[in-house]
């Protein structure tokens, strides 16, 4: 690739520094060709002016020292040192982190107090053994590591977190990194050809999937990244991109409502549009499928809620009926104001809240819950079958009997409801009885 990829460019700006030298070059490749062979220095930047052509090689970068505007200059910095955060083991990790994970101050590469080193700069003057800066001169498999300043401990890893870029979260729909070969080794087709295999996969027509030269992407859901080959007898395959040991950065609000496509909602309705019951994700019966909540962790395949992970049109889920496969859900749709408004920890009026628990004896609840103790799927309170009843909507105006939702108009102990199965009439409902003050 080009040289000056590995550097962040900055136009008008000068930065201070004292370790610096000069040369005269006839473009950025060339001055960035000079910071590669410093030897005066570690070079982490360099100034170049396009009306004189200069170039200044740097010791330091903007991290490390004053900023100032100047027009005619662009700043490149090395990406190696902004980063703090590591690659795999971290070999090539070049930041700032100077303490361990216990939290002990690193003892600096060049003493040899409170312990002789092993590895040292000018043993390995290629390991960025600068200052007390955590590094892994011996490709450690555990990452950076440091001595310590403590007598009683020679050495200790470091807390560097893993670059976001260089491992995935979720199932990679958001990498961005520059992994290129797949997980046998076989180098990755450019999504803008259409050889040795052609494809519908275009930047234009996908122009948020990043994607880029021949780099690992997951622009369909796919279990993780992947790239079509250049091999011919090898159309595509994954490609081997670490889990992220951070967890997932919390994206938007967990939503109780159907916005847009209801791709955020974490609702508790387990019931299709039809009543049919919703099939708890982590089963194969009645019907087997792939959508398995380990293989999908952001996509809160909990329970038997209904969910959108595949981008349909709206929820839905498998259902318990073994002759209906799946289908979609009724969710309350949100109003206007749903994001402002779920910021204050308030739901729309409307929209109701999947509570999953009671207070009382339960004859205020007004969740949506339908399924009995022992797992049966509740009668709708307007219906006669399979049973007959008095309970219903126009008799009882204040208990909201809406759909087959559990409730309590008679004063029972707690919600219940008459079932779908012909030979239990009710049953109380599979709820718990909230804690009052962790709801308070």
């Amino acid at each position: 690739g080009d040289i000056l990829d590995d550097y962040s460019r900055t136009d008008d700006v000068w930065i201070l520094t004292r370790n610096k030298q000069f040369y005269m070059t006839n473009n950025e490749k060339e001055c960035a060709d000079k910071c590669e062979a410093e030897r005066n220095f570690t070079c982490r930047a360099f100034l170049f002016t396009r009306k004189k052509l200069q170039c200044l090689t740097l010791a330091e970068n903007a991290k490390m020292t004053v900023t100032f505007p100047s027009t005619d200059t662009a700043l490149y910095e090395k990406r190696i040192y902004l980063m703090q955060c590591k690659r795999g083991i971290g070999t090539d990790y070049r930041g700032t982190e100077a303490k361990t994970q216990r939290g002990v101050p690193c003892q600096k590469w060049a003493e040899k107090i409170p312990h002789k080193p092993n590895y040292t700069p000018e043993k390995h003057p290629n390991a960025g053994l600068e200052e007390n800066y955590c590094r892994n001169p011996d490709a450690d498999e555990s990452g950076p590591w440091c001595y310590t300043t403590d007598p009683a401990m020679r050495f200790d890893y470091c807390a560097i977190p893993e670059c976001e870029d260089q491992c995935m979260q979720c199932n990679g729909e958001d990498y961005h990194g520059e992994v290129s070969r797949t997980e046998s080794g076989l180098e990755c087709q450019r999504w803008d050809v259409q050889e040795p295999h052609t494809h519908g996969f275009i930047l234009k027509h996908y122009p948020e999937k990043d994607l880029k030269m021949n780099y690992c992407r997951n622009p369909d859901g796919e279990l993780r990244p992947w790239c079509f080959t250049t091999n011919p007898n090898k159309r595509w395959e994954y490609c081997n991109i670490p889990r992220c040991t951070t967890p997932p950065p919390v994206s938007g609000l967990d939503s109780q409502c159907l916005s847009g496509k209801g791709e955020d909602y974490r609702g508790r309705i387990a019931i299709t549009e039809s009543g049919n019951a919703c099939q708890h994700w982590n089963t194969q019966f009645p019907h087997k499928h792939g959508w398995i909540p380990d293989r999908y962790p952001c996509k809160g395949l909990e329970e038997n809620y209904c969910r959108n992970p595949d981008g349909e049109k709206k929820p839905w889920c498998y259902t318990t009926n073994s002759s209906t496969r799946w289908e979609y859900c009724t969710i309350p749709p949100c109003d206007g104001t749903e994001q402002g408004i779920a910021g204050m920890n308030n739901v729309p009026a409307q929209v109701p809240l999947a509570e999953e628990c009671y207070r009382g004896t339960g004859q205020s609840y007004r969740g949506t819950t339908s399924v009995t103790a022992s797992g049966k799927k509740c009668q709708a309170w307007s219906s006669m079958f399979p049973h007959r009843h008095i309970k219903t909507p126009d008799r009882f105006p204040d208990a909201d009997l809406r759909e087959n939702y559990c409730r309590n108009p008679d004063g029972d102990s707690s919600p219940w409801c008459f079932t779908t199965d012909p030979n239990t009439i009710w049953e109380y409902c599979n709820l718990k009885r909230c804690d009052d003050h962790i709801q308070e």
